[in-house]
């Protein structure tokens, strides 16, 4: 059972005001203490699921205060051991907004995941490396067609992270959030396409080679397969199951096209480069459309009721124009 330790810390004027609001929600136990500067300390245990209404119920009463902090950490073992079925303690009656507020999936808290999810859009040196030595390795694995070796660059690419970030940014309208991630993108990008082309330029690139082909040609499979993979990949966030993204990131295939594409550009065939472009643009398309929705369908949204008004209108904007871009695909697909 994924358990998650909150620490409040308060002025000690606000203790009955913070212990009345503790009762009201439905937490394991509460431990306080007075620490320091007349400085209130408590410590919660809730349920993984129920953090993010304890954590948001706290932020809108106690925020405007000087000295308030929330600390989340979580539980690595609790002893005793709680019983699969055992349930809270019994609390005073619960609101029923604050019922309704009660997250019914079993996922970690929005804060949680924005601190998950941001640290995959930090531009240092170690990103841009990471997709260059990715993209050599890529190269080499499409021109020797070694499947092993673009599994391997597959795996090594940190392509995923700044798409589920593009997408968990535009379920919440975060501006500096998503600018960070369309730059990161960009950069991925562009890290992926240098090596590459110059590869292409340097070396004979034969169309005949199988790997290349495959990653050459599209079809309403891999739309089916890249939503699927995208899906996947914003579920795995929300859960902690980040074993499963190595799954994710081999289906998905960002970063094979972008080199394929690179290295057909640099040696000069043109139109098969195309079609890699439409490749990599079918699964940018379909791993951002799929986030979007599932983050919304796992109730991931803002904590006021004017941030969630304008995230609500962000995500259908952006669901009905990455909508439009992959039916546009789809018909490029089928008429071709």
């Amino acid at each position: 059972m994924a358990l998650r330790l909150i620490k409040v810390v308060l002025p000690e004027r606000h203790r009955k005001d913070l212990g009345a609001c503790l009762e009201q929600l439905e937490v394991m136990e509460i431990w306080q203490e007075t620490i320091e500067s007349e400085r209130l300390h408590f410590e919660v245990l809730v349920r993984t699921e129920q953090s993010e209404a304890v954590l948001d119920f706290l932020e809108k009463r106690f925020s405007h205060i000087e000295g308030f902090r929330i600390i989340l950490l979580p539980v690595e073992a609790s002893i005793p051991r709680l019983k699969p079925d055992e349930e809270p303690k019994p609390k005073e009656k619960e609101a029923d907004e604050k019922k309704q507020a009660v997250s019914k999936i079993i996922r970690i808290s929005r804060e949680e995941l924005y601190s998950d999810i941001e640290k995959t859009v930090k531009l240092s040196w170690v990103y841009p490396v990471m997709i260059v030595f990715s993209a050599v390795v890529a190269s080499i694995g499409i021109l020797r067609n070694n499947v092993v070796f673009i599994i391997g660059a597959m795996v090594i690419a940190p392509m995923l992270g700044p798409n589920l970030a593009l997408s968990f940014a535009t379920t919440l309208a975060d501006i500096f959030l998503m600018r960070k991630a369309v730059r990161a993108i960009a950069a991925g990008v562009a890290a992926a396409l240098i090596p590459s082309f110059l590869i292409g330029i340097a070396f004979f690139v034969d169309t005949g080679i199988p790997e290349l082909i495959f990653r050459t040609e599209v079809s309403l499979g891999d739309v089916i397969l890249a939503l699927a993979a995208g899906s996947a990949a914003a579920i795995s966030f929300t859960s902690e199951l980040f074993s499963a993204l190595i799954g994710v990131m081999v289906a998905v295939a960002l970063l094979p096209p972008l080199v394929t594409m690179g290295m057909l550009a640099g040696s000069g065939n043109r139109e098969l480069a195309l079609g890699s472009l439409l490749l990599f643009l079918v699964n940018l398309i379909c791993v951002n459309l799929a986030g979007v929705v599932t983050f919304l369908v796992q109730g991931i949204r803002p904590l006021t009721w004017w941030e969630a008004k304008k995230a609500k209108k962000a995500s259908r904007k952006a669901i009905l124009i990455w909508t439009v871009l992959l039916a546009g695909l789809i018909g490029i697909l089928i008429f071709s």
